[in-house]
């Protein structure tokens, strides 16, 4: 990490298999970005299950109850959609309905680049470091890509050092 990068937009991610760090894109979707730091910060991600995770395509988390149905107690986003970055593998992105503005505090993290997501999802960050961890994620069955006893996010922190 260079002197430059502004620690406040890292976010560590615990988990089982070791830690992932993301960069937020304040530069894209500022809304959103500041969202995750906010809950992350308050521990809200902290154990929260990976529920949907597809093979090839993406894990999805961010939920308390896990349902994939559910979000944080603040209200849902404005979307952020750009043309300026790509879901790319390790890109995330927010996580909504069929609603543009409906994303609160689910996210997911690229496997593989999504060209189809591009302009139509919110891009909040980018795995740095750590994707093998995040490649380790326990699959879900199906189309749908839900998950029976899905792996967990041990902690979700802004990086302060």
């Amino acid at each position: 990490m260079s002197d430059t990068e502004n620690k406040a937009d890292l976010i560590a991610l615990e988990l089982k298999t070791g830690r992932v760090v993301i960069r937020l894109r304040p530069d894209v979707a500022p809304l959103a970005a500041e969202r995750i730091r906010t809950l992350a910060a308050e521990g809200f991600y902290d154990n929260t299950p990976f529920h949907r995770v597809i093979h090839g395509f993406m894990a999805q988390g961010g939920d308390p109850t896990g349902t994939g149905t559910s979000g944080s107690h603040l209200p849902d986003l404005k979307a952020e959609f750009t043309r300026a970055a790509k879901f790319e593998r390790g890109t995330v992105g927010m996580a909504r309905t069929m609603n543009p503005d409906s994303a609160n505090s689910q996210f997911f993290i690229m496997f593989e680049p999504s060209p189809h997501l591009d302009g139509q999802y919110t891009i909040v960050g980018q795995v740095i470091e750590g994707m093998e961890h995040i490649d380790q994620i326990k699959r879900g069955a199906g189309q749908s890509g839900v998950v029976q006893d899905p792996d967990r996010i041990i902690s979700m922190r802004p990086v302060t050092a």
